[in-house]
Parts: structure tokens; C-alpha cells; sequence
């Protein structure tokens, strides 16, 4: 056993190297630095904690350890960078259920308590295990719509705001009557009743948002799952838990109103849901076309690649289903070194979470510095000769700035259209997440190159 003056420094390190963490993720050049500061900064944790803190059990503690640690490792080898975003979504679920199983634990722990102890203790059992099971059963629904498993289009129940204002009344009352019981040597059963209206708030406030905006979900199911913590933090009187958990709420929550801003959406609004339906969906014949598309094929698109000096690459889902980041990367490299400029524009809610394109494209090392945020291009589109539009469809739509009607009416977008020439590379001409038709398609200056992004852009390549 280590003293606890040492227990306290470890835990202060730790947090610094958290934050520090933090600090480096929020860049795509210091992101692995900031990786390692977490990795670091959770060793001392855990250490600190094993030798200052845990004083029996160890055997139970080891075999949790080794089977977590064992099922992260296989984890980290088997899931492709296409399959982040349920990983991640899935991962905040636990974070969720270790906050319901330690509120549970806490609650049948507390005996020794009384007074205004205890009523504060029941307060902090009853949030950690409301906050856990919101995250953890809206996780796991984010994590059938991220995987397919679950349709993307929202559930809109008739009268589901009172339904979700009766759930929240609902855990107030049973919260009430927790305290109460609990003072009186019951109360299981009102945190029972308060787990399962939580755990079916979860799951409605996520079947409820359609997929345009599953990229806030997955923020703001981060911010959650950091509250859970900070909550656990305050059952288990642990400074470490409660610093570290309110540092990931917060910048969940930061995340959650920074990509809200972005698609010009209210959060309210967004946790409201109905935006965004399925997966997409061909064009029916009652839509009203607005226009003709023209084709073209591998060789047309290389033709015009050759010819351009400055071409802009917008990724986005597509990419990321047919795993063609690494063929688009190998044509940035000769058509970088036949001195055309090249860059990538990203929107902010391309893919299905934060970031999702940046890694995608850090993982086909694409150089940082040729990868640009939407704010950093628009203005740019003018000048540009080629747009290649891979797999993107809502955050290159006109409709979002000439359409008020429209369901993304406000929403930035990247205004390729405003190029000489884009390319769009579709499998068909279907609509996107918010089931919008995108009359970039039938622009005179768009040129449509259909099928699986992969074997388009391994065609263009070979053409090249």
C-alpha cells in the first residue's frame, strides 16, 4: 500500500496529463501526442488506485483487468476504422452500465449512514443511476443505427413529447419517494421503477433522431457518459472520477453545441428528433426531377483531374462504407506530383461522428496539411477547377441555402457547385440521410460517376 499524499499527487498528474489529453485530440497534428497523454495519464490512475486504495480483493481485481484490458486489445485490432463510430457508441454503453451496477452497489453499501448523510447519498445514487441508464440504453440504440441493425429513419411516436415529459415527471416522483423510503431502510424498489423509465428514455430519445443527426448523438452520448462518471465520481467520493468526468461532459457537450451550430440546429431540436430519415432512398417517381443528370466514367473523370490545378476532394459516408480513403490518397499523390493542388474539404458532420473523415483520411496518411474544415474552403470553390464529391450528399446540397422550405433549410454546406466542374461519385440517386433530393446532381456543371466508390476511384487511378 502507497500513502495517500501519493495517492493525491498521482491522481493530480493524472488529471493534468487528461487535460493535456483534451488539448492535443483537438488537433490532427497532436492527436496521437494526446493519445498517448491519456494512455499515460490512465496507467497512473489505475495504479494509484490498485496500490492506495483497493486494499482486498485483488484476485477479482486482477481477472477484471485482464478480461477488460484482453477485450480492448482485440477490439483495437479487429475494428476497422469504418466501424468507429458504433465502437465508440458502444463503449460509451458501458460507461453507462458501471454507472447503474456502482449506484446499485453504493445503495446496498450504505447502512451505515443516516440523516442528512444518507439523504445526500441516496440523491447521488439516484443521479449516477438515472444519468447510467440514459447513456447506457441510448447508446446501445445509437449503436444499431451506426451498425445498420436498427433503421436510421425516427421513431415519432403521436404525443412523444408527453410521453418523454411523463417519463421525466415520472423519475422526479420515484426520486422523491427513493429518498424517503430509503430513510425508512427501503427504497429498491422506487430506484428499480426510476431504472427501467430511464432506460426507456434512452432508448426513445435515440430511436426518435433520424440519421442526419446521429454525429450530435454520438457527441452528446459522450457528454453523458462523462456526467455517469463525474456521478460515480461523487457515489465513490473520488476526486479522480469526478474531475475527469465532468472534464468529458463538458467537452461532449461543447462538441454537441460546436456541431449543432454547424448544421444550423437547435440542440433541443435535435434531442426533439424527427430530422433525418433511413439510409436513403431512391428517388420516387411522384419527387419532381429537376433536371437531367450527365455521366461520365473513369476515364472522362481522369481527363478532367489531369487537366485542373486546383482540386478539391469532399469526402463523406460513402467513402467510409467503401473503404476508399487509401485509393483516394493515391490519387492525391500523382496528381501532387504532376503540380496540381490538391486539398480536402471537410464538413463538420460528414460520417456518422465527430471527425469521422479526419480519421479516415489520417489513417491513408493523407497529410495534415492539405485537409481543411469547411470554414477554411468555401470561399475558396470559386477558383476551384474539379470538385470530387465521394459518397456525400446533405452537406453539399444547394437546397440548404436557396430552398426555406427545406428540412436542412440553414444548414452550412460546402458550396462546390460554385467550382468549374464536380464530380459526384454515387452509387445511385438516392437521397441522403435527410432524405432531401440535391440539385448539385442536375447542375450543368456536375457530372455523375456512378458506382461503388472503391472500384470508381481504383478505375480513375489506373486512367491516371
Amino acid at each position: 500500500m502507497i500513502s495517500e499524499g501519493i495517492v493525491t499527487v498521482s491522481y493530480i498528474a493524472a488529471m493534468v496529463l487528461f487535460i493535456l489529453a483534451l488539448g492535443g485530440l483537438s488537433d490532427q497534428e497532436t492527436a496521437r501526442r494526446g493519445n498517448w497523454y491519456g494512455v499515460i495519464g490512465m496507467v497512473i490512475a489505475l495504479v494509484a488506485t490498485i496500490l492506495g486504495v483497493v486494499n482486498s480483493h485483488y484476485d477479482i481485481l486482477l481477472a477484471a483487468l485482464v478480461i477488460g484490458g484482453g477485450i480492448g486489445i482485440v477490439l483495437a485490432r479487429r475494428v476497422q476504422m469504418t466501424q468507429m463510430p458504433e465502437l465508440v457508441a458502444i463503449l460509451h454503453s458501458l460507461v453507462g452500465l458501471a454507472a447503474i451496477a456502482v449506484g446499485y452497489a453504493n445503495f446496498m453499501g450504505a447502512s451505515h449512514l443516516a440523516g442528512v448523510e444518507l439523504t445526500i447519498h441516496d440523491i447521488e445514487t439516484y443521479l449516477g443511476v438515472l444519468i447510467g441508464a440514459v447513456t447506457f440504453s441510448g447508446s446501445v440504440i445509437a449503436f444499431g443505427k451506426l451498425s445498420g441493425r436498427i433503421g436510421g429513419k425516427p421513431l415519432t411516436l403521436p404525443g412523444r413529447h408527453l410521453f418523454n415529459l411523463g417519463l421525466l415527471l415520472g423519475a422526479i416522483w420515484f426520486g422523491y419517494e427513493f429518498v424517503v423510503q430509503s430513510a425508512a431502510g427501503g427504497g429498491m424498489q422506487a430506484l428499480v421503477v426510476m431504472t427501467v423509465i430511464a432506460l426507456l428514455f434512452g432508448m426513445h430519445m435515440v430511436l426518435a433522431i433520424g440519421g442526419a443527426d446521429m454525429p450530435v448523438v454520438v457527441s452528446m452520448l459522450n457528454s453523458y457518459s462523462g456526467w455517469a462518471a463525474a456521478a460515480t465520481g461523487f457515489m465513490l467520493n473520488n476526486d479522480l472520477l469526478i474531475v475527469v468526468g465532468a472534464l468529458v461532459g463538458s467537452s461532449g457537450a461543447i462538441l454537441s453545441y460546436i456541431m449543432c451550430r454547424a448544421m444550423n440546429r437547435k440542440f433541443l431540436s435535435v434531442i426533439a428528433g424527427g430530422f433525418g430519415t433511413g439510409g436513403g432512398t431512391p428517388v420516387s417517381g411522384g419527387d419532381e426531377l429537376q433536371g437531367e443528370v450527365v455521366a461520365v466514367d473513369a476515364i472522362e473523370t481522369a481527363l478532367l483531374l489531369s487537366g485542373a490545378k486546383e482540386v478539391m476532394i469532399i469526402p463523406g459516408y460513402g467513402m467510409a462504407v467503401a473503404q476508399a480513403q487509401h485509393t483516394v490518397f493515391e490519387i492525391t499523390k500523382v496528381l501532387r506530383a504532376r503540380k496540381i493542388n490538391v486539398r480536402f474539404g471537410i464538413h463538420p458532420v460528414a460520417g456518422r461522428m465527430p471527425g469521422h473523415m479526419n480519421v479516415l483520411l489520417a489513417e491513408a496518411r493523407v497529410p495534415y496539411d492539405i485537409v481543411f474544415e469547411m470554414d477554411e474552403v468555401n470561399e475558396d470553390f470559386p477558383n476551384v477547377d474539379v470538385s470530387v464529391v465521394i459518397g456525400a450528399n446533405d452537406i453539399v446540397n444547394p437546397s440548404a441555402l436557396d430552398e426555406p422550405d427545406s428540412p436542412i433549410a440553414g444548414m452550412p454546406v460546402l458550396e462546390c457547385w460554385k467550382g468549374s466542374m464536380t464530380i459526384v461519385l454515387k452509387r445511385s440517386m438516392a437521397t441522403g440521410y435527410a432524405g432531401v433530393q440535391n440539385p448539385l446532381f442536375f447542375k450543368e456543371n456536375t457530372r455523375m460517376l456512378f458506382g461503388d466508390a472503391k472500384d470508381s476511384l481504383e478505375a480513375v487511378l489506373k486512367a491516371l
